[in-house]
């Protein structure tokens, strides 16, 4: 299994539930598919450097884990879908 790191971008208008229950549902994304969250930050709300669909701010998570390459297609392939993810980045850690 390799480790990666997914940071992504929500947006600010979002309850403090609507959030926890996007970040849960990726969490669990990832578990499901066989695997393990290493370490999981929610930095809150910050300022964009540009603005991104009339947002000037975002919610940001750090998510860190180790899986097969297929759970991070799968969680971009869902980031991708949903309206209220503004940008997502993905990167595999060290080797």
């Amino acid at each position: 299994m390799r480790q990666y790191e997914t940071m992504y971008i929500l947006k600010p208008e979002l309850e403090s539930e609507q959030i926890s229950s996007l970040v849960e549902k990726y969490q669990s994304l990832v578990t499901e598919h066989g695997g393990q969250i290493d370490e999981l930050q929610e930095i809150g709300k910050r300022r964009l450097a540009y603005e991104i669909d009339r947002h000037r701010e975002g919610f940001y998570v750090l998510m860190k884990y180790s899986s097969d390459t297929d759970v991070t297609n799968e969680l971009e392939r869902v980031m991708r879908i949903e309206d209220n993810v503004l940008r997502y980045l993905t990167v595999r850690l060290g080797e």
